[in-house]
């Protein structure tokens, strides 16, 4: 498969960055003096080439394994605080730490309630588990 060009490039980079097609396309400098619809049907035209599937496939990956070590990162400084806590016998900051763990682990998610104007509350449920069960 042939290298992309310089325009098909720049789009993959605007299109990543924006998740628009047609603000990508303007961005990359394709599209001098059309009209909205004419640069949303290219732009659109654009994301169906083979070529730049392919190159927005494989940035997609690289940002999600880069994503998956800062995620990998932060547990693991999450973790040396908690230990550190722990050693000092500060039990509360230890147990903070292990559940913001949790929570970039997704293993726990936030709920809020109060969207018809009544007091905000904000829970913490395990990931997957049955409310009423808690």
């Amino acid at each position: 498969m042939s290298a992309l060009t310089p325009k098909q490039e720049a789009f993959c980079v605007a299109y990543i960055e924006s998740g628009n097609a047609t603000d990508a396309y303007r961005k990359a400098g394709y599209s001098s003096g059309m009209s909205d619809k004419t640069a949303a049907e290219a732009a659109s035209r654009l994301l169906r080439n083979s070529k730049v599937v392919a190159r927005l496939a494989e940035v997609r990956e690289m940002a999600t394994a880069e994503a998956a070590m800062t995620i990998a990162d932060h547990l693991n400084d999450l973790k040396s605080l908690r230990d550190a806590a722990k050693k000092e016998g500060k039990y509360s900051a230890a147990v903070a730490a292990e559940v913001a763990r949790g929570r970039v682990s997704g293993f726990y998610v936030e709920r809020v309630a109060g969207s018809d104007g009544g007091p905000l509350i904000v829970e913490i449920v395990r990931h997957g588990a049955n409310p009423a069960t808690q």
